[in-house]
């Protein structure tokens, strides 16, 4: 590909309604921040463990809506304050309140919850997860649905859900707990609803790895740096196949990844990286 040629323009009527910019936005129920392409997003009742509440998941589900057009937000973080990740629903807010819906109002509960972890999984920023303290219930449902998970030693995951009565299978537990840890281990958490500390999680691979909890927030913004100054579109791309590949044979996966590479082949960083490579340098990605 040659270097000098000119790239065109985009059409500013497919620009204004693909592309967002989200360094703005503020949030109600959480606080949100972008730096350098990073967008954090802090779970921030520290004095109750981080809950969530109907009103924080279906701001948190629309926020990760918006992201596949943010043009400013290459990864996300998520993390809890004052110690903890998030203890869960509400037991004030959201578990009382439930035993008094009808079955329709409940399922528009289940299906809002779920269609938080639908936005996670169809976002093309990579989220990592930083995970401190106790990540229970829907909080542990969110870290699952991250696709890298950093831990403390102190932490405590739980899928606590048959503990006030309720299946294991929430929020897509079923389908990706197993895919992380193996089917074995996540029965045995999903049945039990006991706690898995944090050094049990990185054996059985729930976390990528452990960090001291002084420096969980600094080593979550540091792994989501490395990967927002890498081939950013590309890595998309790997999220998506990554996600649409469970449900193909392995022959349909490899199509499909022959022409996800064919695409990935098309863009500037791919240039990039060749030149950089014959000119012994480092390429310097930016995410087209």
């Amino acid at each position: 590909m040659n270097m000098n040629q000119t790239v065109p323009s985009i059409d500013p009527a497919l620009l204004a309604g693909n592309r967002q910019r989200l360094a703005d936005h503020t949030a109600t129920h959480f606080l949100w921040q972008v730096q350098a392409g990073v967008g954090t997003i802090t779970l921030n009742r520290p004095e109750r463990k981080n809950p969530l509440t109907f009103d924080s998941y279906a701001e948190l589900r629309d926020l990760f809506g918006r992201l596949k057009y943010a043009e400013d937000v290459t990864v996300v973080v998520v993390q809890g304050a004052g110690g903890n990740f998030c203890s869960g629903g509400d037991v004030h807010e959201i578990i009382g309140p439930l035993i008094a819906l009808k079955a329709p109002e409940l399922l528009m509960f289940t299906r809002m919850t779920g269609d938080l972890v639908k936005a996670m999984r169809a976002c093309p920023q990579p989220i990592v997860a930083a995970v401190d303290g106790v990540c229970a219930g829907a909080g542990a449902i969110v870290a699952m649905a991250s696709d890298l998970r950093l831990g403390t030693a102190r932490s405590k995951t739980a899928f606590l859900f048959n503990r006030v009565g309720l299946a294991g299978c929430d929020m897509g537990a079923c389908a990706i707990l197993p895919r992380i840890i193996g089917q074995g281990r996540a029965s045995e958490l999903l049945y039990t609803g006991r706690s898995m500390g944090g050094e049990e999680a990185e054996r059985w691979g729930f976390f990528n790895r452990l960090v001291a909890p002084d420096a969980l927030a600094e080593a979550a913004q540091a792994l989501a740096a490395d990967l927002a100054a890498g081939p950013t579109f590309a890595n998309g791309i790997t999220k998506t196949m990554l996600h649409q590949e469970w449900a193909m044979t392995i022959e349909q996966a490899i199509e499909a990844e022959a022409q996800a590479q064919a695409i990935c082949m098309l863009t500037e960083d791919f240039s990039r990286a060749y030149h950089a490579f014959v000119a012994k340098q480092r390429p310097r990605f930016e995410g087209n």
